[in-house]
């Protein structure tokens, strides 16, 4: 679309006019590929404000801004600034434009759980027959769904997007920018709920986006859905499915995974490729739709055979040969490819690898090949991959449009494996990008360095959400020191430092000078304070721009004496006081001497200066709290009316950010917080971490014997016990043996039984339906962290912390 034809769509003063072709939205700076063609909203929202990342654009090459208010011009004297009251809704407005302008069928799927599987089962049981554009992963925001509908094309056929709200009155945007002719409602549930008074509130509101829908689908043997939607007056042919009398769409009948659907005097005996309950529903939502669309029983029986899972996430494991692979198995398609590849471009930029894309052929694109490919070439160059390895009849026949790549092309994953061409990675961020045919897990498998069966999952979506939480309490401008010293808490610091940085972060700290060299070799560019330096280490920290906790005279001289030996000046260093909780720091009395003997000296300046809450979680407490802050404050305002230039002062911890907010200052540290602790009991934030195993063995053991070491696990009744592949080696603690320890599993709880041994626990299994292999949790979101410090009377960071380097860390982002 022309520049001049959005300008013309909004009543909005114009800074600057160079008319252009407009062919991708953007709002977040961090995804830019094709700057030319691109319009950059600058979003606002309460803890970020997307006018801050106009310089940073401008300098890669965006010439379009929409903007709340205008920049210095002379500062971008090429560009284009399109001026308008709230960013957010021009996007929506745009997008809700560019919907009206095509003549393309669109179908609109909402609910409170099974929105993505249903639209991505939808698209697998349809693109056969039509070129389809749908949502992006699960891109059902006020901002995913205009960045999802802006996707539609001319040559689109069918449009197929989700919407999700958490407010109300989120909905009326979504449904003026979708428009859809059909809606599929999946379930009502409790997502979210705290934001609506009733389900009944949320209901209606989701059912906005159905109000002009010519045909609605949802499950009539849900009461409260079917009852509002037969009182609400719809429009819409309502089509229910199910066993309820009043079903549209009747299931008769459900047996050894057949199920029977009778419509309009015809019954459809469909075969569901999957038997737990949800799936089942969330299939019979899609039967339904092709039902109604005349596709014939043996067609759509066709189609669910080849109906594959939906892998929800993104997952990120570490290689053979320094090399770290990205398996995206969600989905193989040109729009999520582009997803895919920027996050490739963040990982490998940020740990400064090669990036190497391995891709199949895309499946049912609708596109010629050649056509198809050209849009995967131009992608694949614009994100600066400089390895293809193309695995497939269609791609390796389309080889000549990677000219210019490093290329190498096979028939089959087979050949590819036989190859041993695999061996040849070294150092690369490696995305392996399949359909799910070509079973891109076995690359995985041979890729993947390899590690016993225990495995810590780290979720990075929740660790990225624990952040935004405590940044709200955040007043505009306080800035975000995060900690990442003992490995990250035990999850891992590299990963979670790059996943923090591209989340703009303002610094990161660690324990000891390594960690951070650590971090610096991965790339990890933000400043990186080092709590507890020594003077063997200054090297270190002058090598790597690693600024130093200063505490004492006796460091602070030798600090000073290194820098001035180098010809250093003005090096970064961080002054700690002692406001009470009595460990390392100076005394308030010794702050006149601490500024004179730095008022001395100009080898080194005063970044910040801070103190330590002794006990910012406890109610009990809060007098001392407040008084430490009084002490703090009273002795770092010497401190920064002593010098010319700006002295940053932080206080407060993870749980002192949620209780004493007014003490946030202009900065704070935020640890224990990332990873799912609050402070707070009636704040349940979601576990970052997950302990995960399986089930090496089953046995059955007959009363009066006895399990493992000084035969502690008496056995008084028939027991099966399973043999789990972990132990106080990697970091399941020995006190948790007989019986005080649970683990996981099939969603039932599993007591241990005897000792924790070095490797290997063993489990009463005996009331729960497992077998040998079974996945088991040992902690995450069914037994957390707290529960199990609990249990062993100690605290979380121990917990966390104590995990061994020998486990497995897998990270992933849904």
């Amino acid at each position: 679309m022309l520049l001049s034809k959005i300008a013309s769509l909004f009543e909005l003063s114009i800074q600057g006019h160079h008319d252009r072709e407009i062919a991708h939205l953007l709002t977040d700076s961090r995804s830019l590929v094709f700057p030319e063609q691109t319009l950059f909203f600058a979003l606002r929202s309460e803890r970020n404000d997307g006018q801050r990342y106009i310089r940073d654009l401008y300098d890669m090459g965006v010439r379009v801004f929409c903007v709340n208010e205008f920049p210095q011009r002379e500062d971008y004297p090429d560009a284009c600034f399109l001026k308008v009251d709230d960013t957010l809704k021009a996007l929506q407005q745009l997008a809700a434009y560019h919907r009206n302008s095509l003549n393309v069928p669109v179908i609109a799927i909402t609910g409170s759980n099974g929105k993505t599987i249903v639209k991505e089962w939808l698209y697998q049981l349809l693109s056969p027959d039509q070129r389809i554009v749908r949502s992006p992963r699960s891109y059902n925001s006020q901002i995913g769904v205009a960045l999802s509908v802006w996707q539609l094309r001319t040559d689109t056929q069918l449009g197929i997007f989700e919407a999700g709200i958490s407010l109300p009155g989120e909905m009326h945007a979504l449904e003026s920018i979708i428009r859809p002719e059909t809606g599929i409602f999946t379930t009502l549930g409790d997502a979210h709920q705290e934001n609506f008074s009733s389900l009944e509130e949320k209901l209606s509101e989701k059912c906005i986006l159905f109000r002009d829908c010519s045909t609605l689908i949802y499950c009539a043997d849900q009461p409260v859905t079917h009852q509002y939607l037969q009182q609400a007056g719809f429009s819409a042919n309502l089509v229910g499915w199910g066993r309820n009398s009043d079903a549209q769409v009747r299931l008769i009948d459900s047996a050894s995974g057949i199920h029977s659907l009778q419509y309009s005097e015809q019954t459809y005996r469909l075969q569901i490729p999957f038997s737990d309950q949800a799936s089942i529903e969330n299939a019979l939502h899609c039967c339904v739709y092709l039902i109604l669309h005349g596709y014939s029983e043996a067609t759509i029986n066709q189609r669910l055979s080849m109906l594959e899972a939906v892998a929800m996430r993104l997952e990120v494991k570490e290689g053979v040969n320094n090399c770290m692979v990205i398996n995206d198995s969600y989905n193989s398609d040109v729009d999520s490819l582009k997803i895919a590849l920027d996050f490739l471009n963040q990982q490998a930029s940020s740990n400064q690898l090669r990036k190497t894309l391995v891709l199949s052929d895309i499946l049912q694109s609708g596109y010629s090949s050649e056509i198809l490919y050209r849009k995967v070439a131009d992608l694949v160059k614009a994100y600066g991959v400089q390895r293809l390895v193309g695995v497939g009849m269609e791609i390796s026949q389309q080889r000549t449009i990677f000219d210019g790549l490093e290329t190498r092309f096979f028939a089959s994953t087979e050949e590819l494996l036989r190859s041993e061409f695999t061996d040849s990675f070294h150092h690369e961020a490696i995305l392996l990008k399949g359909a799910r045919s070509f079973h891109f897990e076995l690359i995985s498998g041979k890729l993947e360095k390899i590690a016993h069966e225990t495995v810590l999952e780290v979720n990075l979506n929740h660790l990225v959400h624990n952040l935004n939480y405590f940044r709200s309490y955040l007043k505009p401008g306080t800035r975000v020191m995060c900690m990442v010293k003992a490995f990250a808490y035990g999850s891992g610091s590299v990963e979670v430092a790059r996943t923090l940085q591209h989340h703009r972060v303002d610094c990161l700290a660690v324990a000891v000078a390594d960690e951070g060299a650590e971090l610096r070799h991965a790339g990890i560019h933000l400043p990186i304070v080092v709590m507890n330096p020594e003077k063997s280490v200054f090297d270190l920290l002058f090598e790597h721009q690693l600024e130093p906790e200063i505490y004492s005279f006796r460091l602070l001289t030798e600090f000073i004496a290194a820098a001035s030996r180098r010809g250093i000046q003005s090096y970064p260093v961080h002054i700690k006081l002692d406001s009470g909780m009595h460990r390392l720091g100076f005394d308030p009395s010794e702050v006149p001497s601490l500024i004179a003997l730095l008022q001395q000296h100009n080898e080194v300046s005063v970044k910040s200066v801070f103190s330590h809450l002794a006990g910012s979680d406890s109610l009990q407490l809060d007098d001392f709290t407040h008084q430490q802050a009084r002490t703090f404050t009273q002795s770092a305002a010497q401190i920064q009316q002593a010098f010319p230039y700006p002295v940053m002062r932080h206080l407060l911890n993870s749980a002192g950010i949620e209780r004493f907010p007014s003490y946030q200052m202009e900065m704070v540290r935020l640890g224990i917080g990332h990873y799912g602790i609050s402070a707070l009991p009636e704040v349940l934030l979601p576990q970052v971490c997950s302990l995960k195993t399986i089930i090496l063995q089953i046995k059955t053991i007959a009363p009066g014997e006895t399990v493992g070491y000084n035969r502690n696990g008496k056995v008084v009744r028939p027991t099966r016990i399973a043999i789990l592949p972990v132990g106080y080696a990697d970091g399941f603690d020995r006190k948790l043996s007989n019986g005080v320890g649970e683990v996981l599993i099939k969603g039932r709880r599993a007591p241990v039984i005897g000792n924790v041994s070095m490797d290997l626990i063993t489990v009463d299994v005996t009331d729960v339906d497992a077998q040998e292999g079974d996945a088991v949790e040992i902690f995450g979101e069914g037994i957390t962290v707290s529960e199990i410090a609990s249990k062993t009377g100690t605290i979380p960071y121990e917990i966390l912390t104590g995990i061994s380097r020998r486990v497995k860390r897998v990270y992933f982002q849904e």
